[in-house]
C-alpha cells in the first residue's frame, strides 16, 4: 500500500469520526431539550393553586402631627416633643380556596420611600378600637377591625379594616414610590397585595 493510499484512508476514518461525533452532540442536545420540556409540565400540572387570595379594597391615610403638652405626669417641666406620623388604614378581603383551615399570623405594611423600605405591623382590634377614642374626629369612618392573627375556614371570606402606623412627615409619605402589603401565613407562602386604587386622605 502506498503512502497517499494510507493517507486517504485515515482521511476517511477521521470525516467517520467526525460525523459520529456531530450525530451523538445533536442526539444530547435534542435529549437535553425534551427533559427540560417535560420538567417544565410535570412542574406546571403539579402546581396548586395558592391557598389564599385576596384583595385590598379601601386605603386611606390619616397625616398627623402631635406635640407633647411639655409637662410629666407630676406636672415638672419637660422638653417638648413633635411626633410626626401617618395612620395608614386598609380595607381587605381574603378568601381560603384550599381545603384546609389558613392561620393567618401577620400584617404588614410596606412603602418605599427617598431612604428605602418602611414597614408597619398591624394593630390589633383592640388598639384599632383606641385609636378612634383617641381621635373621635375619625369616628365617622370607623368600619369593622380585621384582626392580624386570624383563623379562616375552607371557602370562607374574611372582610375587615386594619390600621398600621408610619412615624414619618406628611411629605415623606406624600413623595412614596410604592406600597403593598405583606399577608403571612403559617406554614404557608405569605400573601402580596396593592392597593389597585389611589390612597385617600383624610
Amino acid at each position: 500500500m502506498s503512502l497517499l493510499q494510507q493517507q486517504s484512508k485515515d482521511v476517511a476514518a477521521g470525516e467517520s469520526y467526525t460525523k459520529g461525533t456531530s450525530h451523538v452532540i445533536i442526539a444530547t442536545v435534542v435529549a437535553a431539550v425534551l427533559v427540560s420540556i417535560a420538567v417544565t409540565v410535570y412542574v406546571i400540572a403539579g402546581e396548586k393553586p395558592p391557598a389564599a387570595t385576596g384583595e385590598i379594597l379601601e386605603v386611606w391615610a390619616h397625616p398627623m402631627h402631635t406635640e407633647s403638652s411639655g409637662f410629666d405626669a407630676n406636672g415638672a417641666a419637660i422638653p417638648k416633643e413633635e411626633i410626626d406620623q401617618v395612620l395608614l388604614f386598609t380595607h381587605v378581603r381574603l378568601h381560603n380556596q384550599s381545603k384546609q383551615p389558613i392561620f393567618l399570623h401577620q400584617i404588614v405594611a410596606n412603602t418605599t420611600l427617598a431612604d428605602g423600605i418602611h414597614s408597619s405591623y398591624a394593630a390589633t382590634p383592640t388598639d384599632f378600637e383606641r385609636i378612634f377614642k383617641a381621635y373621635p374626629q375619625l369616628m365617622q369612618w370607623h368600619a369593622n377591625p380585621i384582626s392580624p392573627d386570624l383563623t379562616i375556614q375552607p371557602g370562607e371570606t374574611k372582610e375587615g379594616t386594619f390600621v398600621c402606623s408610619f412615624r414619618i412627615l406628611k411629605a415623606d409619605w406624600e413623595a412614596r414610590k410604592n406600597l403593598d402589603y405583606s399577608f403571612n401565613f403559617q406554614y404557608l407562602p405569605s400573601l402580596t397585595l396593592a392597593p389597585k386604587d389611589t390612597v385617600t386622605e383624610r
